[in-house]
């Protein structure tokens, strides 16, 4: 592997809460016992620059404790040392801040990221070691006469300055003083949290008081620092608030792992710098993946060649935390588990393995940065995630906190009644037994794990099943619900009683899209640079692609524009895929007050779960609504001429409007159950389907997707749907019959009226000038007619009122247009 001149980056946190780190192959060992030091006899100068002999400052009442840096410090943790020794000068080390102990309510929890950076020791003037931090963006090759350039135009910034207090023996490591340095604000131990979405908004960590260094540990490849502060939370009512840290001085491989390119094709988190060479024309922004390192063992190497089945020399090993409840490590295990069919994939097996923490084992500890873990957490959210730590040069994952919250299987609870409970008869309870939760649990495990291995969402997978097929058992068996495990696709909300889908099949899986993708990122290749190793992977994407398109990612995240990629979804056609929910939904509702009774209840859960069906059909409305005026889009190499962009076909926004108007603007009486709404609901306001209504015409008729409407019929022709037909068939359902308008239409016609106006009327000129303004003066024209032919036809006095109000406020608003 070339040499290359570093220029550092300030880590930076991917989607899922991914992490920063590196790691570095070392023997499994424990922290050392802590023992009193054993003076050594310096031959370094004593008395320069305030030099002491060793003996001197690291006095026989300390303890001791030998790792990649050795920390002396009294009982009392008053005085702590900390002898680095000559070879680690210069050598990366990333310094990860977390959560150790947290007050309650401000949702934080142990083991949560507050920061991290990457560092390094130098040696410095005047009997120094200075900290320098490193801002990976940018390497260029030491062979290239550029690489001067590089180095010299992006100079690392120091950050700590300490003198040396002691040499040790044969000047072979250096000791300095950091008592002071563990309990002051705003130093690379104690500098915040900008990486913690809650703790920021309710402490002030960077001004907390009182610290207390509470504990230090010393391992192999890293030392862990524990530290107490106090402080207030803010808010209405402020109060005293104690929070605990922990810092961890990780050793990056001296030698960084060769990475591998980043691929827009295939879905991992990734890093980037700068690259520089001297036969450039400019300078290239080169990404990389986030991936373990994952390599045969040497003796295996021409069987791995040969396309044999090898363990790799370091698997990947996943704890089960100890404050985890017993009876669901055994499903946590599973979802883990379940990638070794993926890693099979990319030739390896026994890979990827999850194992309780032997507890009584004391030879291991927890703080050591060569456990991985899934941590447990007391919590009311109901959440997961899956970060990782990893080397910002390389991407190389070196360990990983996997986020547990205790709440999530509520969160499990709700989607699984609401989606499922038609196909399930297990999901139609208050509670399930635990096999079905553990089951949940699995499934959850698994997307969680898939993220801390590298992957992102592929909220573009399910779009790639066929509406039909989700209700056919052999299709099921052979490729799940969706190809990606990865994606938000949930539960067969789609598949009917009368399909007959057993319950493995409603749940997603490890699919063809995740095997594929780990065997991209995974797969070994003895390529000698990251360049030659792209060529070989850039191809085989191209290839794969090509034979299989369940193996499309899409990436619903940085690219939002494309329906495709939407979360909670299923299907390839929303529109179809959705009225199919919604037929599942209305068995939901009609048996909701006998699966939410709880012994002793109070109808809590009723409320909730009526709450979540509505919550479920008002997310159906946003999948489907989001195929009107769009495009799809699809990464191409260059050489391909086909086109990246295209139009959502006719066809399927054509279904999409009509769901409107079939699902929305004819009213769902189903659910305005009263039965159910006088056990829940406060009589009075607007009710949340009126509310919906409303909402949809808004959406139909903005501005945005109007001009967007027009300006891909300009673009596309006959495949896009034009706006004429597209008026036609928006008015349909809303001024369908004129005689009789009963309430909910009359809101709808009175929001559809006021949509047109507010077009014609706006304040930007952007809008009251636009196409979009010339379609709204037609649009009003049209509707002003229908409502005087109606007028005479009017059945009863609610209408005719409602409909001379409309007519009087289009004559006297279109006069001033």
């Amino acid at each position: 592997m070339k040499r290359y001149a570093y220029i550092p980056l300030v880590t930076v946190l991917a989607s899922c809460a991914v992490f920063k780190g590196g790691n570095k192959k070392s023997k499994k060992s424990a922290a050392a016992t802590p023992a009193a030091a054993t003076p050594a006899k310096p031959v370094a100068p004593v008395g320069k620059n305030g030099i002491k002999p060793y003996d001197q400052v690291i006095t026989k009442n300390m303890i001791t404790q030998r790792g990649l840096i050795t920390v002396h410090n009294t009982r009392e943790m008053d005085s702590v040392f900390l002898e680095i020794d000559k070879p680690l000068l210069g050598r990366d080390i990333l310094v990860v801040n977390r959560i150790k102990k947290a007050p309650g309510g401000i949702l934080a929890y142990p083991g949560e990221e507050l920061d991290n950076s990457t560092i390094f020791f130098e040696k410095g003037p005047n009997e120094s070691i200075r900290v320098r931090l490193n801002l990976v963006i940018g390497a260029a090759d030491s062979s290239n006469a550029i690489a001067r350039a590089v180095t010299a135009s992006n100079l690392n910034p120091v950050i700590a300055n300490f003198p040396i207090k002691a040499y040790g023996k044969d000047s072979a490591s250096y000791v300095i003083d950091v008592s002071k340095f563990l309990k002051e604000n705003n130093n690379f131990i104690n500098s915040g949290a900008p990486n913690h979405p809650f703790i920021a908004k309710s402490l002030d960590v960077k001004n907390m008081k009182d610290h207390e260094v509470n504990a230090i540990l010393a391992f192999p490849d890293n030392i862990e620092i524990s530290i107490s502060k106090n402080g207030m939370i803010s808010g209405p009512a402020p109060r005293p608030a104690t929070l605990e840290t922990t810092t961890s001085l990780i050793a990056l491989p001296e030698k960084p792992m060769q990475m591998r390119y980043f691929d827009q094709r295939v879905g991992y988190f990734s890093d980037w710098m700068v690259k520089y060479a001297d036969d450039q024309q400019g300078s290239k922004e080169r990404h990389f993946i986030h991936r373990w390192r994952l390599e045969p063992k040497p003796e295996d190497m021409e069987r791995y060649k040969r396309g044999e089945l090898v363990e790799p020399a370091k698997p990947i090993v996943l704890y089960i935390d100890p404050a985890t409840p017993k009876k669901w490590r055994k499903y946590l295990i599973m979802g883990v588990n379940d990638w070794q069919v993926a890693f099979e994939q990319a030739g390896f097996k026994n890979a990827i393995v999850a194992k309780e923490w032997p507890e009584n084992d004391t030879t291991m500890r927890m703080e050591d940065v060569r456990y991985s873990f899934i941590n447990y957490f007391a919590s009311e959210l109901t959440n997961a995630y899956g970060p990782n730590v990893h080397d910002p040069r390389s991407g190389e994952i070196i360990q990983t906190h996997i986020g547990w919250y205790h709440n999530v299987m509520e969160l499990l609870h709700n989607w699984y009644q609401v989606q499922a409970g038609p196909n399930d008869p297990k999901a139609r309870s208050a509670e399930f037994d635990d096999e079905l939760m553990g089951q949940l649990i699995r499934f959850v495990s698994s997307h969680e794990v898939g993220h801390t291995l590298g992957l992102r969402h592929n909220f573009g997978s399910s779009s790639r099943t066929p509406v039909d097929s989700l209700r056919n058992i052999a299709y099921l068996k052979a490729h799940g619900h969706t190809a990606s495990i990865m994606d938000y696709a949930r539960f067969n909300y789609v598949a009917q009683p009368e399909d007959k889908i057993p319950q493995e099949l409603l749940f997603p899986r490890i699919g063809e899209y995740d095997r594929w993708a780990i065997e991209w990122g995974y797969k070994y290749i003895n390529a000698k640079t990251p360049e030659e190793d792209n060529k070989v992977m850039r191809d085989l994407i191209t290839k794969r692609l090509a034979a299989n398109d369940r193996l499309w990612f899409g990436d619903g995240e940085e690219k939002k524009i494309d329906p495709a990629c939407q979360t909670e979804d299923l299907g390839d056609n929303a529109a179809k895929a959705n009225a199919l929910g919604i037929k599942n939904l209305k068995r939901v509702m009609a048996n909701l007050k006998d699966w939410t009774k709880e012994d002793g209840g109070q109808r809590e859960l009723l409320k909730n779960m009526y709450e979540q069906v509505m919550k479920q059909y008002n997310q159906y409305l946003i999948h489907v609504a989001k195929n009107i005026a769009a495009v799809n889009y699809t990464v191409r190499m260059d050489g391909d001429d086909r086109p990246s962009y295209t139009v959502v076909p006719k066809a399927k926004q054509i279904d999409a409007v009509e769901f409107f108007n079939n699902e929305v603007f004819k009213t769902p009486t189903w659910l305005m159950d009263t039965k159910i709404r006088d056990m829940v609901e406060v009589p009075g306001g607007i009710h949340p389907v009126e509310t919906i209504q409303i909402s949809a015409v808004n959406s139909l008729l903005s501005p945005v997707r109007i001009n967007y409407l027009m300006t891909l019929e300009r673009r596309y022709g006959n495949k896009a749907l034009g706006i004429e037909q597209y008026m036609q068939l928006v008015r349909k359902e809303i001024w369908n019959n004129l005689s009789k308008v009963d309430g909910n239409h009359q809101m709808m016609q009175n929001a559809y009226v006021g949509a047109l106006f507010n077009i014609t009327r706006n304040a930007k000129a952007e809008i009251s000038e636009s196409l979009a303004s010339s379609v709204a003066f037609n649009e009003i024209k049209t509707i002003g007619a229908l409502i005087k032919k109606a007028l005479p036809q009017a059945a009863d006095q609610s209408t005719r009122a409602h409909l001379n109000a409309l007519n009087e406020k289009i004559d006297l608003l279109s006069k001033n247009l």
